[in-house]
């Protein structure tokens, strides 16, 4: 029996330490689905489509990892693809307790998903979108933090904005 995981975020932007993670999962599950989920309270760097994309570019290769978007409850999502596992990635102990309560929520609301918790390699373990998005805005060098497209559309983007 194949074992499908959701691996969900924003990814905005895809990080190599999210690609750590993938490639790690890979390891345990026979197919991973990312999922980028659709927030509309938080204000993204990225269009959906432009995250889709740069997921798609990055993890050419990979036939059991399928690239999708959300909207809604996890555990929801989990259930309409069948999948056994929801993947997440810690990078220290402060990420510990907000994933710790959210994966006893999803639990609670449906017991047959479980949540596996990779830690991220420690090669990764300072990178976050959000340090990789503050130091690109003020011309910081990303080079070797994201994937190659990344790093050019996030240059894009802030160029853009000048």
């Amino acid at each position: 029996m194949k074992k499908t995981a959701i691996y969900p975020g924003s990814f905005d932007p895809l990080t190599n330490g999210h690609l750590d993670i993938i490639k790690r999962g890979l390891r345990l599950f026979d197919k991973i689905i990312v999922a980028i989920l659709h927030n509309p309270a938080k204000q993204a760097l990225f269009s959906i489509e432009e995250r889709m994309e740069m997921l798609e570019e990055s993890l050419k290769g990979y036939q059991n990892v399928e690239i999708d978007a959300f909207q809604g409850l996890l555990v929801d999502y989990a259930n309409q693809k069948k999948a056994d596992a929801i993947l997440r990635g810690m990078r220290a102990v402060s990420d510990f307790e907000y994933e710790f309560q959210m994966a006893l929520m999803n639990r609670r609301l449906n017991r047959e998903v479980q949540t596996v918790f990779l830690m991220t390699g420690l090669r990764w373990i300072f990178t976050s979108s959000s340090i990789i998005k503050e130091a690109a805005r003020f011309g910081g060098n990303i080079d070797g933090m994201v994937p190659a497209i990344v790093n050019q559309k996030v240059r894009e983007k802030f160029n853009n904005k000048s």
